[in-house]
């Protein structure tokens, strides 16, 4: 791959969100916005091998998409009512607030949940069908028919494309979180590509969160969320040694975690507590906040950690969330325990690599390295990230 062709790929990951969301603003069709954004990276393809990567690659593709959405709407009479919308604005074509507006349209009422996550993901965050698909712990195909789907009910309802007020606002929230939590989850730890980390999609996503506390300063959820981001990204200096290889909650250094982020985090937890409406994403953070706090791997309150794994599961009863309570009780009492309550989940994650690489650990523990083995290689198989593909082939070694 050439530099040009490495650029474009880059810039691609970073901004196409942004770009596709401003200009479903002001073109009001995403798949006309989808198509622009494409467009422009063709052009770059052609242009940017020859003239070379421009100081700022991301204004370039901005500029070039509107030019294409301004010759495009020109050849359609159809269009002459979008051709006003996208001459009139003046507005850069990157600014990053449209993209709370268009995922407030993408969790309309009107969709099923399913489709306005995602949906939301592809249009503002730019993932890849394959990457909401394996965040959903789904099928691509079945994925792909929730997007057109969804398009085509926007355009079909009329769905306005605006951020609500009142009580329109809260019943869009659950959607909304949940929307900037796997956004934040792809730049965290990618779910495929070259590099292990996103780390602009974490950033726009924590941004994101944070303009939706000023939007919503008396709902304890965004608080939550805006916590939790921020103590994994206090973390983040300590998650990967020299090499590059990825480093264990229990192996980091933990005088790279950044104490500021730990106690903003912590401020944000009290805040949204005194609320005294206690939700997922504030106990989530709770768990974070309780491993940032403690001196040591050996310290952690493990016994306070499962007790909130088992308070967040009257309010998030899901496979993912019994998994971490038994890698908790794992610590608490015996990885026989663990074990089994595994056992119990086989059927709902066997397509969930974490499920297995976890399963896998338990039987090394218990002294049954075969099991271990296999167990390993099939979440080795589930999946594609470089540095927890580099983690399960160490484990295999020893």
């Amino acid at each position: 791959m050439s530099n040009a062709e490495a650029a474009i790929s880059r810039v691609f990951r970073e901004e196409a969100g942004r770009l596709v969301g401003a200009l479903v603003r002001r073109v009001g069709d995403f798949d006309l916005a989808e198509e622009l954004v494409q467009d422009a990276i063709v052009e770059a393809l052609e242009h940017w091998p020859v003239t070379g990567v421009p100081a700022n690659p991301g204004a370039w593709l901005a500029l070039t998409a509107r030019r294409k959405a301004l010759d495009r709407v020109r050849r359609n009479a159809r269009l002459a009512e979008k051709l006003q919308l996208v001459a009139a604005s003046e507005a850069p074509l990157e600014e990053s607030d449209d993209r709370l507006w268009l995922i407030f349209t993408c969790c309309h009422p009107a969709l099923a949940r399913e489709a306005q996550v995602a949906l939301t993901l592809r249009a503002v965050a730019g993932l890849t069908t394959a990457e909401i698909a394996h965040a959903f712990l789904a099928h691509e195909s079945s994925v792909a028919q929730r997007i057109v789907r969804a398009k085509r009910k926007i355009v079909r309802t009329a769905i306005p494309y605006r951020v609500p007020s009142g009580a329109e606002l809260a019943e869009r929230l659950d959607e909304v979180l949940a929307v900037l939590y796997l956004m934040f989850n792809e730049g965290y730890l990618a779910s495929s590509g070259p590099a292990p980390t996103r780390p602009p999609l974490a950033e726009d996503a924590e941004w994101l969160c944070g303009l939706l506390t000023n939007l919503m300063p008396r709902e304890p959820e965004p608080l939550g969320l805006l916590a939790l981001m921020r103590v994994h990204r206090a973390r983040a200096l300590a998650r990967f040694d020299t090499p590059g290889e990825l480093v264990l909650l229990k192996d980091q250094d933990r005088s790279l975690w950044d104490g500021a982020l730990i106690a903003e985090a912590g401020a944000l937890i009290e805040r949204a507590a005194a609320m005294r409406r206690p939700g997922p994403y504030q106990i989530q953070a709770a768990i974070a906040a309780v491993h940032a706090e403690s001196a040591s791997w050996e310290a952690t309150d493990w016994v306070q950690i499962a007790a909130l794994y088992g308070l967040l599961l009257r309010h998030l009863d899901t496979p993912v969330v019994r998994l971490n309570r038994a890698i908790a009780i794992s610590h608490v009492a015996d990885a026989e325990h663990a074990l089994e309550l595994l056992d119990g989940l086989a059927a709902a994650l066997d397509g969930y690599h974490l499920y297995h690489a976890t399963r896998g650990d338990l039987l090394r523990d218990l002294g049954r390295p075969d099991e271990a083995r296999t167990a390993h290689l099939r979440a080795l198989a589930l999946t594609e990230n470089p540095a927890e593909r580099s983690l399960l082939e160490r484990k295999l070694v020893f």
